[in-house]
């Protein structure tokens, strides 16, 4: 029987080694000297818990799948049935065109077609670069549409400090702001509001032991050298940090107590948008007929 993910595409140099699956051009496997900072499943496993998925050309949920587009409604497939949402975009179960694939680089493709609740053709392209930094994600959306349209793009990584339980690492987030959601739903419920005197201000970094997270954290702010910064990291100092560029504002952090393999562990999840940004409107990308964007996201490890 064939993979579920498809083929798995390695790259390497030095003595970092990354996996990428076909199927859903998602990150499977990210090590450094044979030091996980990745959190990883089987080959012929589909990711759980959408581990290392691309989540475009929406990310989060869509509630009910509704939202309009100039003024015409649309119905999306509902794909999280439990809570009644469309959710994670339209490519992460489908297999991507391999366009280059070097020893250090491999680059894929896909075209989303016009269906039901998503009128707009678009092609969606990813690349995964390892260098002498760590690891380098490049995604990009393409308007093929006559139409202006809203995108927005995300990923699902589980970074993760080397050999290190979660509940001994520290999280420090980048994020000003933090999203409502209805539990049960998972959608918000009003706008983003202040971390400043939060149990989720995490700017300074705090302890993940006894910390339960499926939120949306927005206002991420760049540093001095322009990118956003988030860390986990061990009390030594050593970790892995999840940098960004500045179109990836909000990040979503999920803290499962029973990921496959390993028990507890936290998604840190950049998003160009929160939940339901097809409905409020908040950051969407809008492209013009012809129109591409691109943004860079990575994985550093960090030595202590």
């Amino acid at each position: 029987m064939s993979s579920p993910t498809g083929e798995q595409l390695e790259i390497a140099h030095n003595a970092a080694r990354a996996v990428i699956t076909q199927v859903g051009a998602g990150l499977r496997a990210f090590e450094v000297g044979g030091v996980p900072h990745l959190e990883t499943f089987a080959a012929d496993e589909k990711p759980p818990m959408g581990a290392g998925v691309v989540l475009a050309p929406w990310p989060n949920r869509t509630a009910g799948g509704r939202w309009e587009l100039g003024g015409r409604p649309q119905q999306l497939e509902i794909t999280e049935p439990a809570r009644g949402n469309a959710i994670h975009g339209l490519v992460r179960r489908v297999p991507w065109e391999v366009v280059e694939h070097t020893g250090s680089l491999v680059s894929l493709q896909v075209d989303v077609a016009e269906q039901a609740g998503w009128p707009a053709p678009l092609r969606v392209t990813i690349s995964y670069a390892i260098d002498d930094d760590g690891l380098v994600v490049t995604h990009g959306v393409h308007n093929l549409w006559q139409h202006d349209i809203p995108v927005g793009v995300g990923t699902h990584p589980y970074p993760r400090a080397g050999l290190a339980d979660t509940d001994d690492c520290t999280l420090r987030l980048a994020a000003s702001t933090v999203l409502p959601l209805d539990p049960e739903r998972m959608v918000p419920t009003g706008p983003a509001r202040p971390v400043d005197g939060t149990e989720y201000d995490f700017r300074a970094g705090r302890p993940l032991a006894g910390v339960t997270l499926d939120t949306p954290f927005g206002g991420c702010e760049p540093g001095p050298d322009g990118l956003v910064h988030h860390t986990l990291t061990t009390a030594d100092g050593s970790g892995v940090e999840v940098w960004a560029e500045p179109d990836f504002r909000w990040v979503q952090v999920y803290t499962p107590a029973d990921f496959p393999g390993r028990g507890r562990a936290v998604a840190i999840e950049p998003m160009t948008c929160p939940p339901d940004a097809l409905n409020s409107g908040t950051d969407l990308i809008w492209l013009k007929p012809g129109e591409s964007w691109h943004g860079r996201w990575g994985l550093r490890p960090i030595t202590g």
